[in-house]
């Protein structure tokens, strides 16, 4: 199937293709698989523990790169660094997120994917704090990245070097959330049924607040929402809109947004993305994107490919770890 990649060509074309706006959307196209993002990772989880079965052979060459990373439960000890890139690369020496903080809870345990850089650890503890001062009760967090980064076997095409982390569009409870509930409590649409406008009956302005004490925040590069979310925080927004370049239309992501912060300026094997023009997509842009062959296209199966073993080697720079250290230690 190439539908797909044919509509996104068409999105940028009746943007302008010659546009700043046209080669930022095609940034962040390169760093965000149409056909996984379109899948919310928001189902529910599962109380029983989760053991995948050995390979049986790990070190044939044809064997996924997802397979093995998604196998390592605990990170690489050293120096923290992200290799690659958002959309193929791996971390080392990741920090977890603990489960519960005083602005934040972690949902979907059983995933194992509340690790991150330590700078992504930081920005989330800063940005509970922040998100306080607008009226938002606390975070909760769902996929960030897998102990050693990488691709993972389902939900996500980015999220592989420790610098994205998804957040609900819904509050914390005043109480500490059981494991039951973490992982079988779901998360709430902001989109209406047509998928053009949000859901007024969910929808605050709170939600639009929370995103812009996000986006202004000096560490993020972009943030991830519904081409409707961009919009109504479009019209929310007020006088004081630069905060609104850094908050990028994508599909899927109605559920939650998807923060990514920049490359640590100490990881020079981190391949960042340029800083989104200083410029927001209009209202009349983002209703390309709302168009109904676009919203009820089907993702496309072979853009649901995860890149191999053998890109991820690409992406690790010659004078880190090798990947096999990466996959192999235990």
């Amino acid at each position: 199937m190439m539908l797909a990649p044919v509509r996104a060509l068409a999105v940028l074309l009746l943007l302008g293709a010659g546009s700043a706006l046209a080669q930022e959307l095609a940034q962040d196209a390169g760093t965000q698989n149409r056909a996984a993002s379109t899948v919310d990772t928001t189902p529910p989880g599962t109380l029983e523990k989760v053991t995948l079965p050995p390979l049986a052979n790990p070190d044939a060459p044809n064997i996924p790169a997802k397979e093995l990373f998604a196998r390592k439960l605990t990170p690489l000890a050293g120096p923290a660094r992200a290799i690659g890139g958002y959309a193929k690369g791996c971390m080392a020496g990741a920090e977890e997120l603990p489960i519960t903080g005083p602005t934040w809870q972690v949902m979907r345990l059983s995933r194992n994917r509340n690790w991150g850089n330590p700078e992504l650890i930081d920005f989330i503890k800063r940005f509970g704090d922040n998100a306080k001062k607008v009226g938002w009760n606390g975070l909760l967090i769902g996929d960030m990245a897998q102990p050693r980064g990488g691709p993972m076997l389902s939900g996500h095409a980015s999220h592989q070097i420790g610098l994205d982390a998804d957040i609900w569009f819904s509050p914390m409870p005043d109480h500490v959330l059981s494991r039951e509930e973490r992982e079988m409590t779901g998360a709430v649409n902001m989109v209406a049924p047509s998928g053009l406008d949000v859901d007024h009956s969910v929808w605050t302005p709170v939600h639009t607040a929370l995103v812009k004490a996000a986006a202004e925040d000096p560490e993020i590069a972009r943030i991830f929402v519904n081409a409707a979310i961009k919009k109504k925080m479009c019209s929310e927004a007020g006088s004081d809109r630069a905060w609104l370049a850094k908050v990028r239309p994508w599909w899927g992501h109605d559920y939650h947004f998807h923060v990514r912060i920049r490359c640590p300026a100490d990881n020079p094997g981190c391949h960042g993305q340029p800083p989104p023009a200083e410029t927001e997509v209009s209202v009349a842009q983002l209703t390309v994107l709302l168009e109904p062959e676009e919203l009820a296209e089907e993702p496309d199966e072979e853009l649901d490919e995860q890149p191999a073993a053998s890109s991820v080697r690409a992406a690790t720079p010659a004078n880190a770890n090798r990947y096999g250290d990466l996959t192999s230690a235990s």
